[in-house]
C-alpha cells in the first residue's frame, strides 16, 4: 500500500565504496561475470500465504531467501505491498506476484494468488521506471511520464469514475488490465495509499485522486486534484491514509489521517492540507518513508527519525513502544550510517552504507528475517545466509552479499543484494 520504491532517489542509495574487515579497509568491487553483469539476487522473507514472496509456494520464511524465478533478470527496483509484490527490470519490464483477487497483478485473475513472478503483458511495449502498490490497486509510470493504474477502483483510486447503481450508489469495479490515468500530467514518481493515489509531476507539484481518508469519510474523487501549497517537491511517500512530501529545500510536509501522530506535528488531529513538520527544519533530509500508520525520515548524514504508531516497536526505540506525535531520533541505529529506511505495516527495515540490514517491529510470520517470530523494538541485523554465486562457472570464494535496496510490505520484505568482494 504504501511501501513504494522511489527510483528517483536511487542515486543517494548506492552501496559504500569500501568494505570493512578485521584488517585495514580495502576497496569493494561488485563481482561481475565475464559479460560485465553484476551478480545480483532478489531476497524475500516474512509471510508467504498469498504468494507474495515469489518462492513458488505459499509458505512463509523467517530468514532472507532467494527468489529463484527464472522469469526476470537484472532487477533494478522492487516494491512490497500489503499482500503482493512487484519488480522492475533494467529494460523496463514489470513483474508482479502475490494476491490477485482484485486484479492487482495487472491481469485477469486466473487464481486468487500467484506465487511465481510473471510479466504484466499489457505494459510490455512501454518502459516502466517506477511503481507503487496501494491497498488493492497499483500504479506505474513510464520513461515518458505516463501513469498507469489497475486493481480496485471503487473509490476512484485508479483515476476512473466508479460504476453506479440506478440509485446512484457506487459499485465495486476492478480494473484488471492496466489503463492510462491522469493523461494531462507528466509524472516522475507515483505512490499509493489504502484507497487513494498520489503523484509527483516533473514540475515539482503533487496531485491526488481517490479516497484519501478511511472509506466513507468524504466523497470519492477520481479526477486528479492539485495539492495546494506545495511546490518544488523532491519526493513523496504515502501511508495507509497519510501523506508526506519532501521539498527540494529539505522541508517536510504532512497531511491526512493522524490518529497515531503519523504526521509528526505534535497532535493526533487529521489535516486535509499539508502542514510543516516543524521539528525537522534544522536537519538536511535525504529520503522519507511512510508505513501503515508510522513514518520515518533519513538525514544526509545517515541518521533516522521516526514517529507515529509505536506498537510492536516499529519505530525502533527499544523498549519504548508508545506512539510518538513528533519525530524521534532512532538512537539505536546511531553510528551505522543508514542510507535507506523502509516502513511496512507494523515493522521497519534500515539499510546501512556497507550493505547490512537491520529490522525491528512486529515479528509474526518471520517478517523481521532473523530466524524467529519474536517482536522486537531493538534493531537487529538481518543475515544474508545465501550461497556464493558462480562467476564464469566457478563458485566465488571471496566476498559477501550486500543489500542494495529494501522494501517493506504489510507482513513481508523484499530486498535486492549484490555480491561484493575485497581484493
Amino acid at each position: 500500500m504504501i511501501w513504494p520504491f522511489h527510483k528517483s532517489l536511487r542515486s543517494s542509495l548506492s552501496i559504500s565504496s569500501f568494505c570493512s574487515s578485521a584488517a585495514a579497509p580495502c576497496s569493494e568491487y561488485p563481482a561481475m561475470a565475464a559479460d560485465g553483469r553484476k551478480q545480483t539476487v532478489i531476497l524475500g522473507w516474512g509471510s508467504g500465504e498469498d504468494g507474495q514472496l515469489g518462492m513458488e509456494d505459499w509458505e512463509g520464511r523467517d530468514s532472507a531467501c532467494v527468489i529463484k524465478s527464472e522469469s526476470f533478470k537484472d532487477v533494478s527496483a522492487v516494491v512490497a505491498g500489503s499482500r503482493n509484490s512487484l519488480a522492475i527490470c533494467h529494460d523496463g519490464t514489470l513483474f508482479t506476484w502475490g494476491w490477485n483477487q482484485r486484479g492487482t497483478l495487472g491481469h485477469a485473475p486466473e487464481a486468487k494468488t500467484e506465487s511465481v513472478p510473471g510479466p504484466v503483458e499489457e505494459l510490455s511495449d512501454v518502459m516502466i521506471t517506477q511503481a507503487a502498490i496501494g491497498g488493492w490497486h497499483c500504479l506505474a509510470v513510464d520513461d515518458l511520464g505516463r501513469v498507469y493504474a489497475w486493481g480496485g477502483n471503487e473509490y476512484g483510486q485508479c483515476g476512473k469514475e466508479p460504476d453506479r447503481t440506478k440509485e446512484g450508489r457506487y459499485l465495486r469495479r476492478d480494473i484488471v488490465i492496466p489503463q492510462r490515468c491522469a493523461p494531462q500530467l507528466s509524472v516522475r514518481q507515483v505512490d499509493a495509499g489504502g484507497t487513494h493515489s498520489l503523484v509527483l509531476t516533473t514540475d515539482g507539484h503533487v496531485w491526488t485522486w481517490g479516497q484519501p481518508w478511511p472509506p466513507g469519510d468524504i466523497n470519492q474523487i477520481w479526477t486528479p486534484i492539485k495539492v495546494q501549497g506545495l511546490e518544488k517537491v523532491h519526493s513523496i511517500a504515502v501511508g495507509a491514509f497519510h501523506n508526506l512530501a519532501l521539498q527540494e529545500s529539505g522541508m517536510l510536509w504532512a497531511w491526512g489521517s493522524n490518529e497515531y501522530g503519523q504526521l509528526g506535528i505534535g497532535d493526533t488531529q487529521p489535516r486535509s492540507q499539508p502542514v510543516l513538520v516543524q521539528t525537522l527544519p534544522d536537519l538536511t533530509l535525504a529520503t522519507i518513508s511512510a508505513g501503515g500508520w508510522h513514518s520515518a525520515a533519513l538525514t544526509d548524514d545517515g541518521e533516522v527519525y521516526a514517529w507515529g504508531r509505536g506498537e510492536h516497536g516499529r519505530l525502533g526505540l527499544g523498549e519504548d513502544k508508545s506512539s510518538k506525535m513528533l519525530p524521534q531520533k532512532v538512537q539505536l541505529l546511531e553510528g551505522e550510517h543508514i542510507i535507506q529506511v523502509s516502513c511496512g505495516g507494523s515493522h521497519s527495515v534500515a539499510l546501512t552504507r556497507d550493505g547490512r540490514m537491520f529490522s525491528y517491529g512486529r515479528g509474526d510470520d518471520g517478517r523481521l528475517g532473523n530466524n524467529g517470530k519474536l517482536t522486537n523494538g531493538h534493531p537487529m541485523e538481518v543475515s544474508i545466509n545465501v550461497a556464493p554465486p558462480k562467476i564464469d562457472g566457478a563458485t566465488a570464494v571471496i566476498g559477501q552479499w550486500r543489500a542494495q535496496y529494501i522494501a517493506c510490505g504489510g507482513r513481508h520484505t523484499i530486498a535486492i543484494a549484490t555480491w561484493s568482494d575485497c581484493r
